[in-house]
Order: C-alpha cells, then structure tokens, then sequence
C-alpha cells in the first residue's frame, strides 16, 4: 500500500454509478420487488452497503477505511435500464472512490443475481467514478460523454 501518513485527515467524498440493462419486463419486476428471489432494490442496496464496508479486503492496495456514510440510490433510465448511484463518505487520509466503485458494481452484480433466472441478456455498465472531493489531488467531475 501507498504510505498515506503524511497526509491529512480531511472529509473525503465520491459518488460512483453502474447502469444495469434488462429486458422491459424484467425491470418492471426488478422495480417492483416482484423477482422469484424476493425484493432485488433492497437486497441489492444492502450488499452495496456491505461491499464499501469490505472494499479494504477485497482490493488488495486499498486502505481499509472507517465510512461516514455509504448511500444508494436506483433511478430507472428507460424502460430497459437502471442506473444505480452510490456515495461514499470518510473522514480520512485517503480518498473513497473505489468504496463507492465498488459499492456501485456489487449492486449491480446483484441485480443480476436477482434476475438472472428471468433474463440471460443483462448487461452491466458503464460503472464509473462521477464525481470526488477531498484530498491532495483536489475535486473531480465526470463531463457529458
């Protein structure tokens, strides 16, 4: 791991997203938490919850981190997609974009999982950073694409 001692503790803020692409019916479900495996928005925010928690122990150069606030959010795009928008919060000596990167594809995954079994055409993405604030490297924005 990068040596983060030197630096300060400050309040850190990123905010990521993954859109997940269904068959119409499928989301019409998703959304409705009428999917065979039970409410998917629910079990899908929790697992997003618990992926930003364990992000320290899943990617092997991440600093573990004590989170202020991880935050979920499902916005539905179209009648075929999903777009899930996690943030993440610390007050820390390093950033918590792969916290919300993370949290944000373990939703999606999930999604997924919940689906499967009703559509094997799921896609998932773009999952990407949009935006973060805090730290040396200053704040960042995604643009328009």
């Amino acid at each position: 791991m990068v040596n983060v001692s030197d630096k300060d503790v400050t309040t850190r803020k990123a905010v990521a997203s993954a859109v997940v692409t269904v068959q119409p019916h499928v989301l019409s479900k998703l959304i409705a938490g009428e999917m065979k495996k039970g409410e998917a928005l629910l079990t899908a925010k929790i697992a997003a919850i618990n992926a930003a928690k364990q992000t320290g122990l899943l990617i092997p150069m991440c600093h573990p981190l004590s989170l202020d606030l991880i935050d979920v959010h499902f916005d539905k795009l179209n009648e075929k997609q999903i777009k899930i928008t996690t943030t993440a919060v610390a007050t820390a000596r390093t950033g918590v974009e792969i916290e919300a990167i993370t949290a944000a594809s373990i939703a999606a995954v999930t999604l997924y999982d919940m689906a499967k079994s009703a559509d094997k055409s799921i896609t998932i993405g773009p999952i990407q950073l949009e935006s973060k604030s805090g730290g040396n490297s200053g704040d960042y924005t995604r643009g328009p694409s």
